[in-house]
């Protein structure tokens, strides 16, 4: 079968896929390895390589072309930490997580699934969990795991490009990110940090220093806003003159610190409802666990007042009936001697006639 102009985005793909991600130099020279093979099977063939920007964005457009109909992308980001451009092949369904659906079984999809949520929840935006606290995930889970498997899958999760490990704590890596960016968007919002600069999430970075000031940027964007500018966009703070100063915030796994650090988070710890997700994890609670209620009616707390609920105003309203209901002594006494002052009338009017 003679070759195609179209076999170069093949043997590239062939390269591509078995790698997490790939810089934009590396992704370049295995377009134009590409580009070689084709040509030295039959010269006659079409294809060109330039190492232009303008060359290397139509290949690129030309490929997502190809690879629309399969719901995959070939995405551009950079990395948080190094600044530099990645490139990554991304699956674009709308499944949770489908992209990993060939490479782990649905518990140890489970188990990483558990292990994003306390990356997202984490405290002091650290957006790392310590390797202790991942492994007690396995607990949590409704799926049976020991903890040699769980410690077999962070393995797998780091030297696939899924999770990094650093200073004994496991963070999102730029594949992770750039491919699982609409899953956290969608069930972790109160959670994302937008850079000032780029606009993309924020997990490992700096953040201005003023109290209540959202400004969050990666710490190479804030390189290059600090070259033409010294304040806070947001605030207009000054600011230091490097990010690493001790001024700014940080954060990512430089600002985990301290015993909550080590401790397991749920949504209601970041004042999230978690109710119905407590509910699935620990399972529905015997009649032990449920609170009795003994003839008394909760009453709701406004502004350090009770609020009285519908229950207490008829409540009341039967107090009111009962009262009238039933005279008080001084009442009852009146009564009597009015009764008797009516019969002594009724005695002297008999006599009369």
């Amino acid at each position: 079968m003679p070759v195609q102009a179209q076999d170069v985005q093949r043997l590239f793909l062939q390269a591509v896929i078995s790698r997490p991600t790939v810089s934009i130099t590396l992704a370049k020279a295995l377009w134009e390895k590409s580009v070689e093979a084709v040509r030295a099977v039959d010269n006659t063939v079409n294809v060109n390589y330039s190492n232009s920007k303008d060359a290397w964005e139509t290949f690129v457009i030309d490929l997502n072309r190809r690879l629309n109909r399969l719901d995959i992308q070939f995405l551009s980001s950079f990395d948080e930490i190094t600044g530099k451009e990645i490139y990554a092949l991304v699956n674009q369904k709308g499944d949770e997580l489908a992209q990993m659906g060939t490479e782990y079984t649905a518990a140890e999809i489970a188990f990483f699934k558990a292990i994003v949520e306390q990356i997202m929840l984490a405290p002091n935006e650290a957006w790392s969990v310590s390797s202790l606290v991942a492994l007690r995930e396995v607990a949590h889970l409704k799926v049976n795991m020991t903890k040699s498997q769980a410690e077999n899958v962070l393995g797998s999760l780091v030297a696939k490009g899924w999770l990094m490990s650093r200073k004994g704590r496991y963070s999102l890596t730029p594949r992770s990110v750039l491919e699982l960016t609409p899953y956290l968007q969608s069930n972790y919002p109160n959670q994302m940090n937008e850079c000032g600069i780029c606009m993309g999430l924020v997990t490992h970075g700096i953040g201005c220093h003023t109290p209540n000031c959202k400004t969050r940027m990666h710490s190479v964007c804030f390189t290059k806003h600090r070259a033409r500018y010294n304040q806070c966009p947001s605030c207009q703070v000054d600011w230091p003159n490097d990010a690493t100063s001790g001024t700014l915030l940080p954060i990512g796994p430089d600002a985990a610190r301290g015993g909550a650090a080590e401790r397991r988070m749920t949504r209601r710890d970041v004042g999230e409802e978690d109710d119905d997700e407590e509910e699935v994890a620990n399972g529905t609670p015997d009649a032990s666990q449920v609170p009795k209620v003994e003839g008394k009616v909760k009453k709701e707390k406004v502004n350090g007042k009770k609020k009285k609920t519908k229950k207490d105003d008829d409540m009341d309203m039967d107090e009111d009936e009962e009262e009238e209901a039933e005279p008080t002594p001084e009442e009852s006494e009146a009564e009597e001697s009015d009764t008797g002052a009516r019969r002594k009338s009724t005695r002297k009017g008999r006599g009369t006639r």
